[in-house]
């Protein structure tokens, strides 16, 4: 790689020839001020916090765009730097909504941030304010402009990292807005939920769709029996909340936590997460060898799903049928669990904590009522979790370990791996090779579909027959796999899809992390991690070696794919209009 030498505040950095002044200052431990740069996504030099003195230059350099060149001379920290640098934020403070103590972002936000760094302690330019939006018609997501930014890094990620592309900057100057076409609501636009702008956005002009009190509520009702179920994915995140390392395993604090908080039961998404794969390893395995439609894609993410539903709807036959593990979950509860204890389905009240925000429009689908009731009444983010801990002064690190309850929280690590892109192929194959083979796996980990790479590709041998399978993981990757698919360019049996990048362990409602801690470490890759340690360490790692969904198929269900499974487990798409 060809180098070039420059000097940055008197000290001499070497950096490849096209890095950036940003990316050489930061590799001489010299900070620059950023707000809406974030690696990767939008590097546009938009904000101008980021600007420095270039020797021979005319006026001040936005260090993110601005390519190194042999013998620069660079300061960041002169006086008409650091001048500039106030002026600008104070500007954007000006038309800021500033109620920071009530904002979901208080101590985790951006601006504020800079704001302390820079140390402003007053703003010079009061003036009008532009003409805010506040927008909650979406089930999952809410958009507030009166504290945007303009910085365009939910916009990159729509339209890069997702290609879903529903937000854009509307008009110009001091009436720019960042909105759907035509200021809709993100629920009138082919928004998938899923949440990533949110990870994005470095204030709070976007946030999840707060139903803590829905849950406090139901937790107060002495009629209520309230059940939680917990996502594989959050047991990697949440301790990051309470200052754990990223990917920090807590799953045997969760369950003391939420019984702190009242929750009459604690079950785990990962017991339905193993039934999820004896139905749609068995639907696999029914297409393959009966000449059904394939390649049989993956239907877990709602998001994804959503997002085919809207610009693939060619393709809806090629989804499994199969429910997410959340909604199989809801649906046994109030049928199964509710008849085995002998309550009132009427008196269920259903929660699950999720990494999604697409998990909280899912569970309104009209499908999603097959128990009779609504399957799941409110879905959590881990955000919100998070905050009901605080709220209640329960610490998470401080807990003792406890277990989920029987029978809906035995899992096998296949289960855990949903977590992780990659994850529902390695646990499906784990299956479907001994369900064919009727022999035991030398080697249960297919390390094919693993690791943060957008699109996977494999062949794996099932005694002689080879299945050629795909893992993609955000949105835009999807497509890349999908076009290939509707072009006759590829001869895949199984793809995964996760609309998220990382999976779920990089879902829209996990932790929130800076621009310059996503810089850091790569947060999806750290989870993923944890992901696959919990699998190992788990005694059973095969769905199909899960006792309590063997029961639930003697006592209840009676076979995969049977009459009562397509009932309770299984549902169907809709083709939906782009506008």
């Amino acid at each position: 790689m060809d180098m070039v030498t420059l000097t940055i505040d008197g000290i001499k950095v070497e950096a490849p020839k096209n890095a950036t002044v940003l990316e050489a200052a930061r590799k001489a431990g010299i900070k620059i001020p950023t707000l809406c740069f974030l690696k990767g996504v939008n590097e546009i030099g938009a904000c101008r916090m980021c600007v420095v003195e270039v020797k021979g230059a005319r006026s001040l350099q936005t260090a993110c765009v601005l390519p190194v060149s042999e013998g620069m001379e660079v300061i960041t920290n002169s006086p008409a730097v650091r001048e500039a640098r106030k002026v600008t934020l104070e500007l954007l403070l000006s038309d800021h909504n500033l109620e920071c103590p009530t904002c979901v972002r208080n101590l985790n936000c951006e601006l504020q941030k800079l704001s302390e760094e820079l140390g402003i302690q007053s703003i010079r330019y009061p003036g009008q304010k532009s003409k805010a939006q506040y927008d909650d018609f979406s089930p999952s997501i809410v958009r507030d402009t009166s504290k945007c930014v303009l910085c365009r890094r939910c916009v990159s990620t729509c339209h890069k990292v997702q290609g879903v592309g529903v937000i854009s900057p509307n008009y110009r100057g001091f009436d720019t807005v960042i909105a759907p076409v035509f200021d809709m609501s993100l629920n009138e636009v082919p928004c998938v939920n899923c949440g990533q702008c949110i990870l994005a956005c470095p204030v709070g002009a976007l946030k999840e769709k707060d139903d803590t009190h829905k849950v406090w509520q139901a937790l107060a009702d002495p009629d209520k029996h309230v059940v939680v179920q917990i996502a594989p994915a959050v047991r990697v995140s949440l301790g990051e909340e309470f200052g754990g390392e990223r990917g920090g395993i807590v799953t045997k604090k969760i369950p003391a936590a939420l019984r702190r908080l009242g929750f009459d039961k604690v079950f785990d998404t990962d017991f339905s997460a193993d039934l999820t794969i004896m139905e749609e390893g068995s639907e696999f395995l029914d297409r393959l060898q009966n000449g059904g439609k394939l390649p049989l894609i993956t239907s877990c993410s709602p998001g994804w799903i959503k997002f085919c539903e809207h610009y693939y709807p060619e393709l809806l036959d090629n989804l499994s049928t199969c429910k997410s593990p959340q909604q199989m979950f809801g649906a046994l509860v109030k049928t199964y669990y509710a008849e085995k204890m002998g309550i009132d389905p009427s008196k269920i009240f259903s929660v699950s904590i999720m990494p999604c925000t697409a998990k909280k429009y899912e569970c309104q689908r009209p499908e999603m009522f097959s128990s009779g009731y609504q399957d799941v009444d409110v879905v959590l983010t881990t955000r919100e979790l998070s905050r009901m801990l605080k709220e209640a002064g329960i610490d998470l690190r401080n807990l003792p370990d406890e277990e989920f309850d029987e029978p809906l929280g035995i899992s096998t690590g296949a289960g855990v791996i949903f977590g992780a892109t990659g994850g529902v192929m390695e646990a499906a194959l784990r299956t479907v090779y001994e369900l064919v083979t009727n022999k035991e796996l030398e080697n249960i980990d297919f390390t094919e579909v693993r690791g943060v790479e957008g699109v996977k590709e494999a062949t794996i041998d099932v005694d002689g027959t080879k299945v050629n399978v795909a893992v993609a993981h955000g949105l835009a990757n999807a497509r890349k796999v999908l076009d290939k698919v509707k072009n006759g360019e590829a001869n895949y049996h199984f793809i995964e899809i996760m609309c998220c990048p990382g999976g779920c362990v990089g879902g829209g409602g996990q932790p929130i992390l800076s621009a310059n801690e996503r810089w850091e470490v790569d947060y999806r890759e750290a989870r993923g991690k944890a992901i696959y340690e919990v699998d190992r360490n788990m005694k059973l790692r095969k769905s199909h070696e899960n006792p309590a969904v063997q029961t639930l198929y003697k006592e209840y269900l009676g076979k995969p794919l049977g009459e009562k499974s397509h009932k309770l487990l299984h549902t169907h798409y809709t083709e939906r209009k782009l506008y």
